[in-house]
């Protein structure tokens, strides 16, 4: 009787390769000419879309850093980076959260608001957007989305607070990635920025004396270093029953790296240095060691917190 388990020659062979076929095969599939659609599609008989290659310059990766600095006793910052791929029936979905929150108040009031501001923020993103996109649900606007998280935040903290007796309140700098959207809200003097081909933006505005100050053409920025009322905040969160949260909106086609930060980093890093910083390595968790080091190496005089957040970038594209 014959064997029925033997394969035809024209059929995909059981044995497995061995690593200089599939080099082999690597190479003549990147010899011919790449498809105009990714490698999950019907792209012809001269392509297996398993082994279809595209080189990318730079990825999609994050990393959060948050040091305690050469002066503070405690480490009143909070700061959070994640990216996840969230399953929907007709396209998976990329999303980026990334939130940094500089605490303020008495002794263990600042870290305790900085920490709530960040446990909030993700959980409404989470309840609100990823677990519907999951379920292949609406996903809602999301500027009032991001705007009605940060306010929570603050209703929360506040609520503590009260509790507590305690004047406690945070920065906090929430930004979302979807696609090439972005979208920021932002209250206090944490920063957001986008590192494009002309150089280091900043997107959000310090709601500080200072800041203000910069704003109405006062005040030179580079002088707010060392401005007496640099930390001096008109706008906080959760130091008042309600909050008023601005709203960046940005198109990453550009960019390739976001920047967040407390003014611990910002304050004693000149933007040209963290421009540096980002060129050196192409690892975001290597970029935030190297700020946080010129950080403390300036002084450090207050908590560091420090998310880099590298944007997929083409091959061909730096």
């Amino acid at each position: 009787m014959p064997d029925e388990t033997l394969s035809s020659p024209d059929e995909t062979p059981t044995e497995p390769l061995s690593l200089t076929d599939i080099e082999a095969e690597r190479q003549r599939q990147l010899a011919l000419t790449p498809p105009e659609e990714d490698g999950t599609r019907q792209i012809g008989q001269d392509y297996q879309p398993a082994l279809t290659f595209r080189g990318s310059a730079q990825g999609f990766a994050a990393a959060a850093l948050r040091d305690i600095g050469r002066v503070r006793e405690m480490n009143q910052d909070c700061a959070l980076a994640t990216i996840m791929t969230v399953p929907r029936e007709g396209q998976d979905v990329t999303v980026g959260l990334f939130v940094v929150a500089d605490g303020m108040g008495g002794h263990r009031g600042g870290e305790v608001a900085s920490r709530l501001a960040v446990q909030t923020v993700l959980t409404s993103v989470l309840e609100r957007l990823v677990l519907p996109v999951i379920e292949d649900g609406i996903i809602e606007a999301l500027q009032p989305l991001m705007i009605e998280a940060v306010q929570e935040a603050n209703a929360v903290i506040w609520r503590e607070a009260q509790a507590a007796g305690s004047d406690m309140g945070t920065t906090c700098t929430a930004a979302l990635v979807i696609g090439n959207g972005l979208y920021v809200a932002h209250v206090g003097d944490s920063r957001c920025y986008v590192y494009e081909p002309a150089g280091l933006r900043q997107l959000t505005t310090d709601h500080s004396t200072v800041g203000r100050l910069i704003a109405l053409g006062q005040l030179d920025p580079e002088e707010a270093r060392e401005h007496p009322l640099r930390n001096q905040l008109y706008r906080t969160v959760g130091q008042q029953p309600h909050v008023a949260v601005d709203f960046v909106y940005h198109q990453l086609n550009n960019c390739s790296h976001l920047v967040l930060c407390s003014d611990g980093l910002w304050s004693l890093v000149e933007e040209k240095a963290i421009e540096q910083a980002l060129l050196h390595s192409p690892w975001p968790y290597d970029v935030c060691r190297e700020l946080i080091a010129l950080a403390n190496l300036a002084g450090g005089d207050d908590n560091i917190s420090v998310v880099v957040v590298s944007l997929p970038l083409d091959e061909g594209a730096l």
